[in-house]
């Protein structure tokens, strides 16, 4: 049986800033209790990934992003199919769509937390503003998976 919260990061830990999704897996795995969270890591998201979203009470997405303002934005998301339906990445959204469509029922309640990136280079670490804006995007994922409400969530995300 699938544990009701799953925090999905991904994102290439050899391309820089790239890696904040999965970075900020693992520092949710060393500092708090998985006993209602599960953690998965891949370099992007794919049509399987739809299936992962079964029997879950709300799912957390995380991602580099160059598209962020702030340190990190935390929003909700619908099903779209959108251009990456038909590519060999997917964006959350289509994830969810897929989900919708073959399992003919709506998703669970499905959140992206978007951390501020700026190098993808390859064999590169994390820029300095990377780390900061990870640090920050820890400390609110650790409050989002010690409140796991999505009426808590909600208010988090319209408070963005």
């Amino acid at each position: 049986m699938p544990k009701p919260v799953l925090l999905f990061g991904y994102g290439n830990l050899s391309r820089g800033d790239d890696a904040l999704g999965p970075l900020l897996l693992e520092y949710i795995e060393t500092h708090y209790g998985l006993d209602a969270i599960e953690i998965l890591s891949d370099f992007q998201l794919q049509i399987e990934h739809a299936l992962d979203l079964e029997n879950r009470n709300l799912v957390l997405f995380v991602d580099a992003s160059v598209a962020s303002v702030d340190a990190f934005d935390f929003t909700v998301l619908e099903p779209a199919r959108d251009k990456s339906y038909t590519t060999h990445a997917m964006s959350p959204a289509a994830v969810l769509d897929v989900y919708q469509s073959i399992k003919k029922q709506t998703p669970p309640p499905c959140f992206l937390l978007s951390i501020k990136a700026e190098k993808f280079e390859l064999g590169e670490g994390l820029s300095a503003n990377a780390e900061h804006n990870l640090a920050k995007a820890c400390s609110f994922a650790g409050q989002l998976l010690g409140n796991p409400d999505v009426d808590f969530w909600l208010k988090q995300a319209n408070a963005a």
